[in-house]
């Protein structure tokens, strides 16, 4: 009925059903006023207002000024007018650099993402029969995890006839942690999920402070190989030698032989 109503109205207006069609798809008008919202603050010739309250290029207060005033001032100092605080009455407009102003902005927000710490869990898994060398090439990773200042999960996992002898990961875990308590505690004490048998270590050191430890030594290591251009280059050299006087003892032994 109401479609009918809508053709039979537009019948009376003379318009035929395509400018019907075409109206009702036509979006209404508080569908403009949308948009994206800009985050950049109105500078110089943007700014619509009688007048606004200037703070100076050092941060002195000015004062209530015309806009034209504030404009004329901004190209008196070769700089740019910003709008600061555009919600206060009158706004407050600001005299700067706005180009290095937005450098130095992103330069602050690029520090502040390197030297955020994101906490890390680490995963080792280790078996209750582990052989010495496995065991202690896995606790070295677990060493240069707690150095980083992550947390480091360790999982043993039990198989066949294992599972009845739990004892034997509690042992493990506990030497672990007895050998890496100089780094790391004991975060979540050793308990059974299943097959396997969990224990979470945590870092004394936080990850803040390990990065900035460890961007330190790589300053460090940087200062040494410009101040000491060659020494890597001879070290290099003198490992070759002695690769080929260890390659060469055995063939020389062979031929007398």
């Amino acid at each position: 009925m109401i479609v009918r109503g809508i053709f039979a109205a537009s019948a009376r207006l003379g318009l035929t059903k395509t400018d019907v069609t075409r109206l009702s798809a036509r979006p209404s008008r508080g569908a403009y006023r949308g948009g994206s919202i800009s985050a950049e603050p109105r500078i110089n010739d943007r700014i619509r207002v009688p007048e606004v309250r200037l703070v100076g290029p050092s941060g002195e207060q000015v004062g209530i000024v015309p806009l034209a005033k504030a404009l004329e001032l901004a190209q008196e100092y070769d700089l740019d007018l910003v709008e600061v605080a555009a919600n206060a009455r009158p706004p407050v407009c600001k005299l700067m650099d706005y180009g290095k102003f937005k450098y130095e902005s992103a330069m602050k927000a690029r520090e502040a993402r390197k030297n955020q710490a994101h906490t890390v869990i680490k995963e080792m898994k280790l078996r209750p029969k582990i052989d010495p060398h496995d065991y202690d090439t896995k606790k070295g990773h677990v060493v240069r995890f707690l150095k980083q200042g992550d947390k480091v999960k360790i999982t043993i996992m039990f198989r066949g006839r294992e599972q009845s002898r739990p004892e034997l990961g509690y042992r493990l875990l506990q030497r672990l942690a007895e050998d890496v308590q100089d780094l790391g505690f004991i975060e979540s004490n050793p308990k059974q999920d299943g097959r396997n048998m969990i224990m979470v270590l945590g870092p004394h050191k936080k990850k803040t402070e390990a990065m900035a430890e460890a961007r330190q030594a790589q300053e460090a290591r940087k200062a040494d190989a410009k101040a000491h251009p060659g020494r890597s280059q001879n070290a290099a050299e003198g490992d070759h030698d002695d690769h080929d006087a260890e390659t060469e003892a055995p063939a020389q032994a062979a031929a007398e032989a």
